[in-house]
């Protein structure tokens, strides 16, 4: 069965107080997408280059060197009403040198959070966190996903809200003091990304006490990507990672719809997953006229994909070319 690939997690990890970077997040989802409810082991191998096929970003060694140290490094607070705990993931990453191999030894104390679910835990799609780039939005969507079948999340105290993303310490120091700053730069970028790359469609509502702001409630409703039509892939044709067959068919009839045809560049981007998910909501903005004055139809995708520089520069990191 070709579905989105499911994750599982505790909503004690998914409620947890930590930050971590766009990357360092893309990396944790990979590693929980790996985890197997039967399986028990802490270590886990991740292939870079399906991370890559997986976002359409090349990755620099010295990059990720980086971030595993600083994810390495940095902990993880939960709380429940009986205790507080500060766990760190990771026993050791070590990198496989000439195979794109990075191994993750997950410490035991967290294996709980990975294993243990039961009936508490938090379901979203690698997929779509993967497509999210605001390190908000992915934080936002894991929460937004507990309360999915809700249609609304618990009223969360602002401050408490604010810990859980990284947005203010234990000593009261914020990275975004006024309210205005949390909307522009965080509550509505995310909520953007979140209609626009996700099956969720949010909200949310700030809610006032007095003349401060004290709560935040959003609002967690389904959507379809866009519209899409079942065909069958060429005979012997694979989906990437976490799509199913009718979305990379779509996205190849578009392609041959806007005269891309290079057999290389049409694998390239039906390779990935982030690629086909991009021609999906592109096909889908052709059809409500959001492209109507494009010079150049083909020329717009491929800048978006980041397979072609725009005038003023790169987009974001090139697509892996296989």
């Amino acid at each position: 069965m070709n579905q989105e690939l499911e994750i599982r997690q505790h909503n004690a990890l998914t409620n947890a107080r930590y930050e971590y970077t766009e990357l360092q997040l893309d990396l944790f989802f990979f590693i929980i997408s790996k985890l197997r409810k039967d399986e028990k082991d802490t270590i886990y191998q991740l292939d870079i280059r399906e991370l890559s096929s997986l976002t359409g970003k090349r990755y620099n060694g010295a990059y990720l060197h980086k971030a595993t140290a600083d994810m390495g490094s940095r902990m993880l607070e939960v709380e429940d009403a009986k205790e507080y705990r500060q766990i760190w993931m990771f026993q050791q990453i070590r990198y496989i040198k000439g195979e794109g191999i990075i191994e993750f030894d997950l410490t035991k104390y967290v294996l709980p959070y990975l294993f243990q679910l039961k009936n508490n835990f938090t379901s979203y799609e690698l997929a779509a966190a993967l497509r999210l780039t605001s390190k908000y939005a992915k934080r936002i969507y894991q929460i937004c996903s507990q309360w999915k079948d809700l249609g609304e999340t618990k009223k969360y105290d602002l401050q408490d809200f604010k810990k859980m993303l990284g947005l203010l310490d234990e000593k009261g120091n914020e990275k975004m003091e006024r309210i205005s700053q949390l909307r522009e730069k965080v509550l509505d970028v995310a909520v953007k990304q979140i209609n626009e790359h996700t099956e969720l469609n949010v909200s949310y509502t700030l809610e006032k006490r007095g003349k401060t702001f004290k709560n935040i409630t959003f609002t967690v409703k389904p959507q379809a990507l866009a519209e899409t039509i079942p065909f069958d892939l060429e005979p012997g044709a694979v989906s990437p990672a976490g799509l199913a067959p009718h979305q990379v068919e779509n996205a190849r009839r578009l392609l041959t719809q806007l005269s891309i045809t290079t057999p290389e560049l049409v694998a390239t981007i039906l390779a990935s997953a982030a690629h086909v998910a991009a021609c999906n909501k592109f096909a889908h903005d052709l059809k409500t006229g959001k492209h109507a004055k494009a010079h150049s139809l083909s020329g717009l995708l491929l800048t978006i994909l980041g397979l072609k520089k725009p005038a003023n520069g790169p987009l974001f990191d090139a697509a892996t070319k296989k």
